[in-house]
Parts: structure tokens; sequence; C-alpha cells
């Protein structure tokens, strides 16, 4: 029997939100990333070819070697990323790996999603970035030759608020912060994302 509600969906969906402020002095253990990669076992896969594959990084010094190969915020040009009090203390390195193909297809995607919600709910925050130095990142940390990067997910708990708001009538959809520092993410009303035909 499905026990699990649509409103439960909602509540979690609006809850996971990109965290780039995180509490460093608390840390994240390998046995949870290795956790919320396990919920990855039941996503769809294209072609059901599971090719994605992850390196878990929790040690400290790990983390501090991998802090400066990563993009934190496109849209906060003038800031560096977060301060050494308020970076992740573990992250998830998502890779393709090339000896089953170099395509993961839609994979990528539904792996990232399904590991924030799962954060989520064990009161986690992620960040998912795509902007790094895969190959300064792959030397790093001694990934195969046949593990690719495909992205990088910071993982911490959080130590700042965000929220959704409403998208306004010019359509602007830049991540902000508000005069109270809360990052606000703005989104597309629901009748805006349904196709009318004429």
């Amino acid at each position: 029997m499905n026990t699990v509600t649509v409103d439960a969906l909602e509540a979690l969906l609006r809850a996971d939100r990109s965290v780039r402020r995180f509490d460093a002095s608390r840390r994240v253990h390998s046995n949870v990333l290795r956790r919320l990669v396990a919920l990855t076992r039941y996503c769809a896969s294209g072609r059901n070819l599971q090719p994605l594959k992850y390196l878990p990084v929790t040690d400290p010094s790990r983390c501090d070697a991998m802090f400066p190969l990563l993009g934190w915020a496109g849209y906060y040009a003038a800031w560096p990323g977060p301060s050494v009090a308020e970076r992740p203390t573990a992250y998830l390195v998502q890779c393709v790996d090339e000896s089953l193909t170099g395509n993961a297809m839609c994979d990528d995607g539904l792996h990232l999603q399904t590991i924030t919600l799962g954060a989520t709910a064990l009161g986690l925050g992620c960040c998912i970035i795509k902007s790094f130095d895969a190959q300064k990142l792959s030397a790093l940390l001694g990934l195969p030759d046949t593990m690719r990067p495909l992205y990088v997910l910071a993982v911490g708990y959080p130590a700042e608020k965000v929220k959704i708001v409403d998208m306004d009538v010019s359509g602007d959809y830049k991540y902000f912060r508000d005069a109270d520092d809360c990052q606000c993410v703005p989104k597309r009303s629901a009748d805006e994302l349904i196709i009318n035909p004429r």
C-alpha cells in the first residue's frame, strides 16, 4: 500500500533547496553519504545501464583541497563562496563510468534530486555544483581514467535560510538575498508551466 502522500512529497520538495552556507563545525559522516547514494539504486535509469558512480569525500584535508576547485554561485559574481566557518563538511563526486557508457542520459539529474531529497529528510543541505575544474579534481582525488566527474554535490548542515518566492512579472529568475540575508529562489507559477493549446 502506498503511504506517501502528494502533500508530503510537495513539502519535501519545497524544503529541498540549494544551500551555499553550512555549519562547518558539524561533520557529515561517510555512512550518511553511503545511505544517500544507496537511494539512487531505486531510480529509473536510461537503458537500465546504471552507469553512475560516486566518490564520497569526508576527510577534512581533502575537503579543504577540493574547495578552491569549485564555483559556488554564478549570480553572486563578487562572492568567493562560503567562508571557512561556512564550508560543507562532505562532498559526493558523481561520475559516469565510461567503461559502461559516455552518456548518462537523464540519470544524473534523477540521482541528484534523489540524493538531495534524502539529505533534506535527514536535516542536511546540499548544493549541486557543475562549475568545477574536472582535470584538477580528478587528479586530486585519484579518480580512475574511466570515471569522468559530472557533478560535485556539497553536503552539510545548513547555516542559512532558503525560501521559494513567486517570480515577479518581470520574469527575473535569478536567486538573491533579501534584507534579512535569506536566500530567495524565484519560481514560476504552476499556470505558467502548463501549455494551453489554441
